[in-house]
């Protein structure tokens, strides 16, 4: 067979491991170090070179199965000789690459070619690529100096004779079954392709694919390509499929700010390339964030495979525990500083105002952006998804240990303190023999951005520790799931908007027009009931008749605060510490339950039941809970009442009064002569005032002002009284009284039906108004954002 043609149709497969990167010298050594893990699809080759990728891996037949390549043979092109050495290759068990070539000095084409196997040479370690960037994730070492290769030239007649060829390697080679593993050999056939396409259409992620690819071809290495290669495939597919859906997105954004012109959006680069991130906030998300931005949640729960949509909302929580938007982000490019840019913008729609706390998925180049946009805002990971993570990390554990779960719900969510919990994480790793275990000390290392007992001192507005809140659930659950593509996105989109909107205004509707059952007859649970909206009353309730089972007992008293143990009932082992500032009605609980959600614990609650405190503080009440949390005018309706006004007064000087009378008897009981001295004091004390008590319904009149009888002449006075009963020595029928208060009565009644026919028109005309402010300051500020990005 020598100098025998080897003619082959080519459509081939193959060729991954490189097609040429040519240069301008002689020789042009090219070698591709892509690990097998990052690997893109491997561009098939064409009679033309490298092509389109749908072409088959070439496989010889007949007489050429057993085909070893030998100096001397030759072939009609050099594309010909590459297709052969890779089928070669895949018999024997190693992959391919180019590894030099030569050009000719007289037209520049390419006049020799060497091929050889992929672990050829070594990896050169100081190259200037590695010193002037930090590697992020350092590749396998795979090259270890074979010396296998096929070195083919063209000859005068234009066909490609072998000049040189080296069989032995210094490696193992693959076995059969693992031959669809080496890169060179790792090629999507059409048909898979279009498997492909149809399950991805449907919804389906990169590893059902795969096994229904496995199950159609009867076994891994028969299908041809990995995971990998699957997942990236895919991949390439939803880029190329958002290029076009890019536009759509921005068409619909410029109509929408053409309709509106507080209607806010921004991309970033240039808009024209449609290849940017994009952000945007409607007029209701930028109004909504005046009201409820204190806690954000930035989910990006659309970006993982579950859903395969580079869509990322802002979110809150409004004032019926809903989900409510802040503005909605659509990412292409995930780099740092591309978070830093949607940030940033974010925050110029939201009129600059940054959130108290603001909580996102466990990632470095997230929170490295929030440091920098938000060095003043708590940051926490989400625990949810952390937990989630931790059943694909420790799947051994889990099955192995079906106790596991348990014991690590327990050791984050129901630890009360730092100290609790770094002692039962202790406890916990090394009983499960977990101390060296690398993704848990990564997450252990960021314990203070995700473990509850980190973080309860600042506001997060959720209404449990240990229960997920509806605000972590995504604002679009239920609309936008793994089928949805770009261009169906935007009906989803406008009908997530409207159906939380009406459950809003349906929250609002009940809160309004349906009165709670009251489960006590404290005066706080009615205060609360007027005051917050339903769902809010209805977790403070609980709270509130939670303490009938706690007992509150002082344990230290400084003169100023008094410090109380607050446990449960036979439960004297779990204690609750709740400091209390008497004369500034102000009490702080060990579990920090208000700084964390905004409503009273039933601990402090406890201390409120045993010192006599019968409504909630103002400072207790926080508006972002209440009915009015959409007003910015002040008018709390339920607080003016004078029952009210009198039972927050009775309870100060209550209070007051008990606080110095401990001080005295503590005192008076020091010694028999202190005690003799006090006694006496005390008795003069309760006479004067019983003494008082008696004139409490008089008053002296002196000059046009009334004067309250002092301690020291109450019983001098009462000569001089004038009795408010009616001195006038005028005297009326009983039946002509009834008929005067039946009068009068009518006139109250009408007085009060004006005065809230009054009131609700003022509040009308006041939301109005501040409903106008806002959107005056809405464009005000969208005038600054123009004037900026013209100048």
């Amino acid at each position: 067979m020598d100098n025998e043609v080897i003619e082959f149709d080519i459509g081939l497969g193959g060729g991954g491991g490189g097609s040429g990167r040519e240069g301008d010298d002689d020789i042009v050594d090219i070698e591709h170090t892509v690990d097998d893990e990052e690997m893109v699809d491997s561009p098939a080759l064409t009679s033309g070179g490298s092509g389109g990728g749908g072409g088959e891996i070439y496989l010889p037949e007949g007489d050429l199965l057993d085909l070893e390549p030998y100096e001397g043979m030759e072939f009609e092109s050099e594309e010909a000789a590459k297709a052969f050495y890779n089928s070669y290759a895949r018999r024997v068990g190693f992959s391919t690459r180019v590894s030099s070539s030569r050009r000719s000095r007289r037209d520049g084409a390419i006049i020799q070619r060497q091929f050889v196997c992929a672990k050829e040479g070594f990896r050169n370690l100081n190259e200037k690529r590695t010193k002037d960037r930090e590697i992020k994730r350092p590749r396998t070492i795979t090259r270890v100096g074979c010396k296998a290769s096929l070195s083919v030239k063209m000859q005068d007649s234009g066909k490609w004779i072998v000049s040189g060829f080296v069989r032995e390697h210094n490696h193992e080679l693959v076995p059969p079954d693992q031959v669809h593993c080496l890169r060179s050999h790792r090629q999507i056939s059409g048909p898979a392709k279009t498997l492909i396409d149809t399950l991805q259409a449907a919804g389906m992620g990169p590893r059902r694919i795969m096994s229904a690819l496995i199950k159609e071809y009867g076994g891994i290495s028969k299908v041809g390509f990995t995971e990998v290669d699957c997942r990236n495939y895919m991949r390439n597919n939803r880029q190329r499929s958002l290029e076009g859906d890019i536009q759509l997105l921005l068409d619909y954004l410029r109509q929408m700010h053409a309709d509106n012109p507080n209607f806010f959006y921004a991309v970033q680069g240039d808009e024209d390339q449609s290849t940017g991130n994009v952000f945007w906030a409607d007029p209701k998300a930028r109004m909504n964030y005046n009201y409820f931005g204190d806690t954000v949640t930035f989910d990006t729960t659309y970006r993982s495979n579950r859903y395969r949509l580079p869509f990322a909302p802002f979110t809150g929580v409004n004032h019926h525990g809903q989900p409510v938007l802040f503005g909605c982000a659509f990412l292409i490019n995930e780099s740092e500083a591309s978070f830093v840019w949607l940030f940033k913008t974010w925050l110029m729609a939201m009129s600059g105002r940054p959130p108290v706390s603001i909580t996102t998925d466990h990632d470095a180049v997230i929170r490295s952006a929030i440091m920098q946009v938000f060095p003043e805002t708590r940051h926490r990971f989400c625990k949810w998804h952390i937990f989630k993570k931790c059943q694909e990390k420790l799947s051994h554990v889990f099955l192995k240990h079906p106790s596991f779960e348990a014991d690590f719900h327990k050791c984050v969510n129901l630890t009360e303190s730092i100290e609790e919990f770094e002692s039962c994480w202790l406890s916990l790793v090394d009983r499960y023999d977990l101390r060296d275990h690398e993704w848990l000390q990564t997450i252990y290392s960021a314990r203070r951005q995700w473990v509850p007992v980190y973080l309860r001192d600042t506001f997060f507005a959720e209404m449990s520790i240990t229960q997920r809140s509806d605000s972590m659930n995504s604002y679009f659950d239920g609309y936008v799931n793994a089928s949805t593509n770009l261009s169906q996105f935007f009906k989803l989109y406008e009908k997530a908007l409207e159906s939380r909107n009406e459950k809003e205004v349906k929250a609002d509707y009940d809160t309004m027009n349906t009165s709670p059952v009251l489960k006590t007859p404290s005066p706080m649970e009615k205060q609360a009931s007027e005051l917050y909206t339903r769902k809010l009353f209805m977790r403070f309730q609980e709270e509130l008749v939670g303490t009938l089972t706690f007992m509150a007992s002082k344990a230290e008293d400084d003169g100023e605060i008094i410090t109380y143990q607050v446990s449960k009932y036979g439960e004297d082992h779990k204690v609750y510490y709740v400091k209390f500032n008497v004369l500034e009605m102000k009490a702080t609980c060990s579990c920090q339950m208000f700084e964390f959600s905004g409503l009273l614990c039933r601990h402090v609650l406890a201390v409120f039941r045993v010192t006599n405190v019968l409504t909630l503080p103002s400072h207790y009440i926080l508006k972002r809970w209440t009915r009015n949390a959409k007003s910015s005018v002040i008018l709390e309706e339920h607080r003016s009442d004078v029952y009210t006004n009198y039972l927050e007064s009775h309870t100060v000087r209550y209070n007051t009064l008990r606080h110095e009378a401990f001080k005295y008897v503590d005192e008076g009981a020091k010694s028999a002569e202190m005690y003799d001295v006090a006694l006496g004091a005390l008795q003069e004390a309760v006479n004067r005032v019983a003494c008082a008590t008696k004139n409490e319904g008089k008053t002296a009149m002196m000059n046009g002002r009334i004067r309250g009888s002092s301690s020291n002449n109450a019983c001098q006075v009462n000569n001089t009284c004038v009795d408010r009963e009616g001195s006038s020595g005028q005297h009326m029928s009983e039946d002509d009284m009834d008929k005067k208060i039946r009068e009068l009565t009518n006139e109250l009644e009408c007085a009060n039906r004006k005065c809230e026919v009054y009131r609700a028109n003022l509040l009308s005309v006041l939301k109005d108004i501040e409903d106008h402010k806002l959107q005056l300051s809405i464009k005000v500020q969208n005038i600054k954002i123009s004037m900026k990005d013209g100048l």
